[in-house]
């Protein structure tokens, strides 16, 4: 009652209430409040949800401030799909010889290799550059560049990344640099396939899309459009229940490969 009262009352976006399960029927209740928290007002708010006594158990203490997202991805462990190993700064270290590492750092993008659609790209992407190389390569809705990086240090051949979102670029250009491959990518702001850019350096012989079942049906066609013969097409960012109406979408292609993860399906494809 007391934390549904307060995100009531202070309907402020830096404000967060949390109220957790201790267990044996005891809860703890956490409220970040920007600036200064007014005591009195705030016991008297939690009295009169909740009783006296509540109130008097509230702690009052200043939170330093602090990067929540690079302290949240601190705690990641490594992710291994394959030969590929997706990790922090905090186990650079730990990575064998004989895999590919990839470091990314925190930042706001899509794209660390622990959610279902990026770990399926990786494994994916894998098997393709164990048995290909010169592919002419093209990461669409790069991310955190997690996908271009990997296919670029697998392959040591030229890939063109692309997002709708100028931010997810800067952070994608800067992970490419941090794992020595800036030179091999190209990094582009671009709406969908359509773009100049993209149609110059077509046909590709690999594409990554991990998006979103919406805009992947939206590009099927001028996407199949952009691949060479023989080329493989790697789609993610797709719940099961949606898996088949994207095999749908790009019908022209074969379906080579399902990789099913956490409730999330990777597709490969190939142009015949």
């Amino acid at each position: 009652r007391v934390g549904a009262l307060f995100a009531e009352c202070f309907p402020d976006p830096g404000l967060a209430v949390t109220v957790v399960d201790s267990g044996r029927g005891r809860w703890r209740l956490t409220i970040h409040v920007p600036g200064s928290a007014d005591e009195k007002a705030v016991r008297a708010l939690a009295e009169a949800a909740a009783g006296p006594g509540i109130a008097e158990r509230l702690v009052f203490e200043r939170a330093a401030p602090r990067d929540w997202v690079k302290a949240s991805l601190a705690g990641l462990r490594p992710v291994r799909a394959g030969r590929f190993v997706v990790h922090g700064a905090h186990d650079r270290a730990r990575v064998a010889p004989n895999r590919i590492g990839i470091e990314i750092e925190a930042a706001l993008a899509f794209g660390t290799g622990h959610h279902g659609t990026t770990r399926g790209c990786l494994l994916a992407l894998d098997a393709i550059c164990r048995a290909r190389n010169g592919l002419r390569i093209l990461d669409l809705g790069t991310g955190s560049g997690v996908l271009a990086i990997a296919a670029a240090r697998a392959l040591r051949h030229r890939v063109l990344a692309t997002d709708i979102d100028a931010a997810a670029v800067r952070v994608a250009r800067a992970n490419a640099r941090l794992n020595g491959v800036a030179a091999l990518i190209e990094f582009a702001q671009a709406n969908g396939v359509g773009g100049r850019g993209v149609r110059a350096r077509a046909p590709f012989d690999l594409v990554v899309a991990n998006i979103l079942l919406g805009p992947l049906q939206r590009f099927a066609a001028p996407l199949i459009a952009l691949t060479a013969p023989g080329a493989r097409v790697i789609l993610s960012g797709l719940l099961t229940s949606q898996a088949n109406a994207a095999v749908s979408a790009y019908r022209p292609l074969a379906l080579e490969r399902r990789i099913e993860l956490d409730g999330w399906t990777t597709l490969v494809l190939r142009r015949r």
